[in-house]
């Protein structure tokens, strides 16, 4: 993905006019598409887990209605298993459990990773591109208007892809 940055300093909002001592445009994209990236990577392995727990909830249906003294096989670590069902059920209970509390963790950390990136689109005044055209023209006509806060903005406006 190619990251298009563009300079705007041209609003009024400015209060030095000058090249700032912050990161230049193009650190302030660079930095936006890491924690852009690791909050997908975030995303994907709790899609991943998910799936996981998804097929740990489906093995441990299938073998409540089945036997306790009956044999079946279970991957640990590579190695296929010979196990009773008696033995892999709590296993695979635990398991689940361990994998829901992951689940839940990462799902903190993605909406943390969330949280971060929306102050630093904030802070820099970054636009994706596809993002509402006549919304940013909004919001660089009217710096005081919008519910968003109304805190200081910086000068560079940050255009994304």
């Amino acid at each position: 993905m190619a990251a298009n940055s563009s300079n705007t300093g041209s609003k009024s909002s400015s209060s030095t006019g000058g090249k700032q001592s912050g990161p230049s445009a193009e650190q302030v994209v660079a930095t936006f598409q890491k924690m852009r990236q690791e909050q997908r990577n975030l995303a994907s392995k709790a899609a991943e887990m998910e799936m996981e727990m998804n097929e740990h909830s489906l093995v441990i249906e299938t073998l409540k209605d089945v036997d306790a003294s009956r044999k079946c096989f279970r991957l640990v670590g590579g190695v296929l298993v010979e196990r009773t069902v008696k033995e892999v059920l709590p296993a695979l209970e635990n398991h689940k459990e361990q994998i829901s509390k992951i689940i839940e963790s990462l799902n903190t950390k993605m909406q943390s990773k969330g949280r971060e990136l929306t102050e630093y689109r904030e802070r820099y005044n970054i636009r994706l591109v596809g993002e509402g055209e006549g919304e940013a023209q909004n919001q660089s006509a009217a710096s005081s208007g919008d519910s968003e806060g109304g805190g200081s903005k910086s000068a560079a406006g940050v255009l994304v892809s």
